[in-house]
Formats: structure tokens, C-alpha cells, sequence
């Protein structure tokens, strides 16, 4: 792949083929090609009456190449830290090609020779380009771009003509703020770049220890947390639907963000082949909170792990503990409550309290920790408010059951 030198590369590989050119070709004369802005080319080598032949080459715009852009893996695993992968940053080069002389048509000689040879070379080989920016002259900055490795990409740069509507060239002129010339708009087509990143690769397979299961593979389907609320606590039932769950060993709450995980075996008498229900164990300092995914594991008589299931989403709130009693006290102008929550929670996660139609998150803490302290900005009213945590967006379930029953029936008769 190319460095970040490789627009740089592309350029001069194209300035270099019409210098080139117009050294053996032309019959104007002494041509110069220049790769800078309109604007800046009026100011250096202006475009008088008196001016010399130039013929320019300008790139207006790069843009995202479609083809390559969703073609590798992400680069970074689930925590957003450990690199996997380096996908290549593919690009798409517009380029404006623009003559111009004082006499008669020769701005349009000077173009026809340019479209000519981008219509009879519409790729860049890589010994083409390796061959071109030899001829560079050896300086720090030519030496770059001679190792920006343009001419190694396994994809080969191809050049073809763009449409630009009357419009949308008027436009472009008038944000140059130069004049308009004879011009040729083409694109280069792909550059991919990309940075030598460490990444991280998992270790060859040495062994393969298939264990092959008659009847099909347990599937978990959905979680059915209880009181028709999506969150559980401590002590709440849960259900869960699936296909072949008889069997399973040990059920796995886990928070993938906190590596928080907690490993319980199921009751003999709460699984069945299609639904499993268990207790939200009672362990503050092992417990996971927020974000959960569950999921059963199937072990041998030696007690390795042989299978386990698809894990789903399981939010498990925080309950406010009775014991110590939570207090609330005035403090800097507002109230201060502090109270313990169960279970812990743990460096990162985002805890709130909500005080009926108050909110506000915890103070700053280091986990795991069961005590959280809360300031509100305003001194709270005395009265009895419904009190929730939330933890990474897991709001704590009422624990009011919010189940009707709905009026008796009533039949009209005819």
C-alpha cells in the first residue's frame, strides 16, 4: 500500500508524462507544466498577452472510492483499542486540466495533445510510475515521493475523463476566483494509502477438537425479564426461550465493556428444552451491571466447557441497598445523597440517580465500588420521592407491578 505521500506521487507521475510530452510532441515550443491552484498560477507565471505556453494540472477534489470502501474487515476489535486489521484508505483522485497561451489556438493544441495521451494510456503501470519518478531530481521530498510505494499497490491507477456540467464548472471557476481556460477534467482512480499499524493476530491452529452433537445446536431466542420490564435485579426470575437447553451446565451473565462475568449453575428443575428460568443472583462484588449479554454452557463428566449458546441482551439494574440506609444532607447550595447500590459498579460505567423529576450522575469514583454519592444542584423538596439508579443507560425497574387487569366485559345484546 502507499503512504501519505501517494496523492503527491500521483501527481507528479502525472506532470512528469506531460512534460514529457510536450519535450518531444509539441510544436508551440518551450512548454511549462505546473501542478499548483488557477490563482497561484496567474500570480507566478501570469497570463498576459506576454505570457509563455502553460499547461496546468490542478486537483480540485478527492473523494471516497465506493468499490473499495467497505471491502475489509474494521480495524479495531469490539474495546476500540486493539488493532486487528489495517484496511487501506482508498481514494479518488479529480484532477482539472488546463491550457493556456496568448496566441491563437494554441491553448487548444497544447489540450489535444494532453487528452490524447490520457485516451491512449488509461492506466499507470507500476513500472511506468516506478520509471517516472526516477526521474525526479534527488532532493528529500522527490526521494519520498519515490518511496511512497504508489507504484506497489496491488490496485493499478486508472485515468478516466469526468463530466462537468456547465454549471458545475462555472461554479468550480468562481471558487478559484481566476479566470476561466480551455479545460479537461479527468479522474484518477484508485489510490489506496495505508499506515503500517501493528496489528494483532491470533495464534495458528495446532489441534481441532470437533465434537459433533446429534439433533441440532442449542439456541437461545429471547430473554424474558420479569414484570414485562426490561431490566432485572437481584432476586428477579428471568426466562429464557431457546431450542435444546436440557443439559446446560452453567448459565454466564457478563458485561463485554467492564469484563465484569458471573458463572452459575442452573436449577435441575427450572430448565426444560425450550425455556430455562433462574434467580439474578445476589453477589454485589461478582455480579455484573448495565449492559449484560447471557448465554448457557455445556460441559463433559471432567467438566470442560464442549459448547454453549448465542448470547443475548440482558440489562441488570442496581438496587438501592436498605441497609446502610441511604441520607440525604444540604451541601453547596444543593443536596448531597449518598447511598450503596447493589451490585458494585466499576471504573467507567455512568451511574444517575433519579429523585422523581430530578436527575443527576454520580460523583467521581473508583471501582468497584458499592457506595455512591450524588449532588443535586438544587436543594431537593422534603417529601418521599421515587428513587432509580441507572447505569449505562439501565434504568432500575419500578417495583410496583405495572399489570392491569382490564374492566369486566360488558355483551350488548341486539
Amino acid at each position: 500500500m502507499s503512504s501519505a505521500l501517494a496523492l503527491s506521487a500521483v501527481t507528479a507521475v502525472l506532470q512528469q508524462s506531460l512534460s514529457f510530452l510536450y519535450t518531444t510532441s509539441s510544436v508551440v515550443g518551450t512548454i511549462n507544466v505546473s501542478a499548483v491552484a488557477p490563482d497561484v498560477v496567474e500570480s507566478k507565471y501570469g497570463i498576459g498577452a506576454t505570457a509563455s505556453p502553460l499547461v496546468n494540472l490542478f486537483l480540485h477534489q478527492v473523494t471516497p472510492n465506493a468499490a473499495w470502501r467497505n471491502i475489509d474487515l474494521p480495524s479495531l476489535a469490539a474495546d476500540g483499542a486493539t488493532r486487528i486489521k489495517n484496511p487501506p484508505l482508498a481514494l479518488d483522485l479529480h484532477y482539472l486540466l488546463t491550457a493556456y497561451a496568448s496566441q491563437d489556438t494554441e491553448a487548444e493544441a497544447l489540450l489535444g495533445y494532453a487528452i490524447l495521451l490520457l485516451h491512449e494510456n488509461p492506466i499507470l503501470p507500476p513500472a511506468v510510475i516506478t520509471s517516472i519518478l526516477a526521474t525526479l531530481p534527488a532532493n528529500t521530498y522527490n526521494n519520498a515521493l519515490k518511496a511512497a510505494g504508489v507504484d506497489a499497490q496491488i490496485e493499478m491507477i486508472k485515468l478516466a475523463p469526468a463530466t462537468l456540467g456547465r454549471e458545475e464548472m462555472a461554479w468550480l471557476w468562481t471558487a478559484l476566483k481566476a479566470d476561466y481556460r480551455p479545460t479537461f477534467p479527468f479522474q484518477a482512480s484508485v489510490v489506496l494509502m495505508r499506515n503500517d499499524n501493528p496489528t494483532a493476530y491470533s495464534l495458528p491452529v495446532l489441534t481441532r477438537n470437533i465434537n459433533v452433537q446429534a439433533g441440532g445446536v442449542a439456541q437461545l431466542f429471547a430473554v424474558e425479564p420479569p414484570n414485562d420490564q426490561s431490566p432485572a435485579v437481584a432476586g428477579d426470575i428471568v426466562k429464557i426461550a431457546g431450542a435444546l437447553l436440557s443439559g446446560a451446565s452453567a448459565i454466564v451473565l457478563a458485561n463485554p465493556i467492564t469484563d465484569v462475568s458471573y458463572q452459575f449453575a442452573p436449577a435441575t428443575n427450572d430448565i426444560s428444552a425450550t425455556l430455562l428460568s433462574f434467580q439474578v443472583p445476589d453477589v454485589p462484588a461478582q455480579m455484573p451491571c448495565g449492559v449484560c449479554q447471557v448465554n448457557l454452557l455445556f460441559t463433559d463428566a471432567s467438566g470442560n466447557v464442549t459448547r454453549q449458546t448465542n448470547a443475548l441482551t440482558l440489562g441488570i439494574g442496581l438496587n438501592i441497598a436498605a441497609a446502610p440506609a441511604p441520607a440525604a444532607s444540604t451541601s453547596g447550595g444543593g443536596t448531597l445523597i449518598t447511598l450503596t447500590c447493589d451490585p458494585q459498579v466499576r471504573t467507567g460505567q455512568r451511574v444517575s440517580l433519579i429523585m422523581g423529576q430530578y436527575m443527576t450522575a454520580a460523583q467521581t469514583f473508583t471501582g468497584p465500588t458499592a457506595s455512591l454519592s450524588f449532588q443535586f444542584p438544587s436543594v431537593l423538596p422534603a417529601q418521599t420521592f421515587a428513587a432509580r439508579l441507572v447505569v449505562d443507560g439501565v434504568v432500575t425497574p419500578s417495583a410496583q407491578s405495572w399489570s392491569f387487569t382490564p374492566p369486566n366485559t360488558l355483551t350488548v345484546l341486539p
